[in-house]
């Protein structure tokens, strides 16, 4: 019997929490569990704490524009990437463009340094996602005055009423305007760059080398000597795609560039809707983004080591704090219920619960906290500092 059988045999509703578990790990990287996670984190609380339908549209047009084009678009963009700029590579050193740049740089031959520009073109193509993530804020304000006829965030958040400000609606349409086409230059720019270390790949040039390097590899590149800071870096500071099975999929460092450009689109959008929404954005931004690089995986960490230390779930979570799949969780069920002289279905219910529980602990607490907490912090503050700032007019 297979694992997805053995999973239909489970008991509602450990069943639908299973298969979730387990659709998720057989997803292409990161993508399709984190575009769940993270919508349901943001979304479902900012929708509960709407203040208007001003605010209930924005934020439902950021949070599934922002996770479609996180979670999916890189995909899609890596793959005609890679189709353009690997065109005058042989079929054999067209796989190595799903390589690990750390392992190519590594071997320092000439295949390899003929496949690491075109790796890099490849990665800065991506950048069309964080800038892309840059200009919906200035789309989103662009929106609310078309469809609202609303620029100031005091009335947007129903802070006050009061008449609006056809300055600063002009303000904050210019500046969106203006910002979207600085985006579309950067990214004008990164392409070109893009192709100059394709067709430059063939060539001996030092430079094209160490530009590829850095763009794809940071953390070897610079810090060499250092394995701790230099995986760190590889890790959240390169903007090259991880591979899973041969395929081009998001990677850590994609997350890093969305949170930290994207940011200066938050930042800037707000600033130009006044004090409030600047503020507000100061508070809730820094937390959300940390929470989007690491998502419930610290949390998951952290209550794994609790388990182990407790001498809890012992055949469901490792010396490493490895956590097997639901594929493996099927032999080890096999292998205790024959030992135990019990059904394999039973079995396997036990072991089902406790990696559900591993998973889905981390997952609510993260929801919870970083989702409803941090949205119903962030409004109550905004309207504290409201109230506080017109009591001191009067």
């Amino acid at each position: 019997m297979s694992s997805i059988n053995l999973i239909n045999t489970l008991a509602q509703p450990l069943r639908f929490s299973a298969k979730f578990v387990n659709h998720n790990e057989q997803a292409s990287g990161l993508s399709t569990s984190r575009f769940i996670q993270d919508t349901s984190t943001c979304l479902l609380p900012k929708a509960v704490f709407a203040r208007s339908k001003a605010d209930l549209a924005e934020n439902t047009f950021l949070e599934l524009s922002e996770s479609g084009l996180v979670y999916f678009a890189p995909i899609l963009v890596g793959n005609a990437a890679k189709n353009i700029y690997t065109r005058n590579l042989s079929s054999g050193t067209k796989k190595l463009v799903t390589e690990s740049a750390s392992k190519l740089i590594e071997q320092n031959n000439a295949i390899a340094k003929r496949v690491l520009p075109v790796k890099a073109a490849i990665a800065l193509s991506a950048l069309l996602i964080p800038l892309t993530e840059f200009t919906l804020n200035y789309i989103k304000n662009i929106m609310t005055l078309n469809v609202f006829k609303k620029g100031d965030f005091n009335n947007i958040a129903n802070l006050e009423n009061k008449q609006e400000d056809k300055q600063t609606q002009n303000r904050v349409r210019q500046n969106a305007h203006k910002n979207i086409k600085t985006a579309a230059g950067i990214f004008g720019l990164s392409t070109l760059v893009s192709v100059m270390l394709a067709a430059r790949g063939a060539s001996k040039s030092k430079a094209v080398q160490n530009i590829s390097e850095a763009i794809l590899a940071p953390g070897t590149k610079f810090f060499k000597d250092n394995e701790k800071t230099k995986n760190f870096f590889n890790k959240y500071f390169s903007i090259d795609y991880a591979s899973e099975n041969g395929k081009l999929v998001l990677s850590k460092g994609q997350l890093t560039s969305c949170v930290v450009i994207g940011g200066a689109g938050y930042f800037g959008a707000a600033k130009d809707r006044g004090k409030q929404n600047f503020l507000e954005t100061l508070f809730r931004y820094p937390v959300v983004g940390f929470y989007v690089i690491t998502g419930s995986e610290l949390f998951e960490k952290g209550f794994k080591k609790l388990l182990q230390r407790a001498g809890k779930f012992r055949e469901t979570i490792g010396k490493n704090l490895e956590v097997p799949s639901f594929k493996e969780l099927e032999n080890i069920a096999q292998r205790l219920a024959n030992a135990k002289s019990i059904t394999v279905e039973k079995e396997f219910s036990r072991l089902a619960k406790q990696k559900v529980l591993i998973s889905g602990v981390p997952y609510i607490f993260s929801i919870g906290v970083m989702g409803f907490f941090v949205s119903g912090i962030s409004n109550l503050f905004t309207k504290y500092r409201f109230t506080k700032e017109q009591s001191k007019k009067y």
